[in-house]
């Protein structure tokens, strides 16, 4: 493992259980793929951060997600799966912490009264700050997404953080500056 920031890379540790974080969404199925798949927008069930891609989200290419001004990385990874409208994997690394990627999947499901999605987080280093943060992460993403597919707003949690996203700018670290993150380092991630 590279370490990212400098320090002494953590020795390799045991994963995490495999964690799912389920909601049915009161839409249609192709509502939520096409909510949730999104690039080059401000999707405030991802931290209010922007999913960008070279060339689009396609097995073996690379994806980050950035602020909207585009100066800060906050994750990383590469597209593992890509089966519209039922199926999204990808590789996922925080770019403040030296853990090593683990998997991030996504499912849909068709069921009465609109989509089961289910969050699916696999090969997280236990006992990380990836794992805390995989863990806090799940119900936002799961809870904002539902509320903006439903009713066009995210919940209140998804607004204050789109909304602090330009303040927090100035307390990210300087290892997430996307000139440290070129779509080539990625890659080799």
């Amino acid at each position: 493992m590279t370490s990212t920031t400098g320090d002494t890379p953590l020795p390799q540790s045991a994963t995490a259980e495999r964690a799912y974080y389920k909601v049915v969404i009161e839409a249609p199925i192709e509502t939520v793929w096409n909510t949730l798949v999104k690039t080059d927008e401000v999707l405030p069930f991802f931290f209010g951060a922007v999913c960008r891609t070279p060339n689009g989200l396609a097995p073996g290419e690379p994806m980050a997600m950035q602020s909207k001004d585009g100066k800060y990385t906050s994750v990383v990874g590469t597209v593992l799966e890509f089966d519209p409208p039922h199926r999204y994997a990808h590789t996922m690394m925080f770019t403040n912490m030296d853990d090593p990627p683990s998997t991030v999947i996504y499912e849909l499901k068709e069921v009465d009264g609109g989509t089961e999605f289910t969050l699916i987080t696999e090969n997280v280093p236990a006992g990380t700050k990836s794992e805390k943060s995989m863990a806090q992460g799940g119900p936002f993403i799961t809870g904002n997404l539902k509320a903006l597919v439903e009713t066009g707003r995210p919940l209140m949690s998804g607004r204050m953080v789109t909304m602090l996203g330009p303040v927090m700018g100035l307390f990210t670290p300087r290892v997430c500056r996307s000139e440290n993150w070129s779509f080539d380092r990625i890659r080799g991630l």
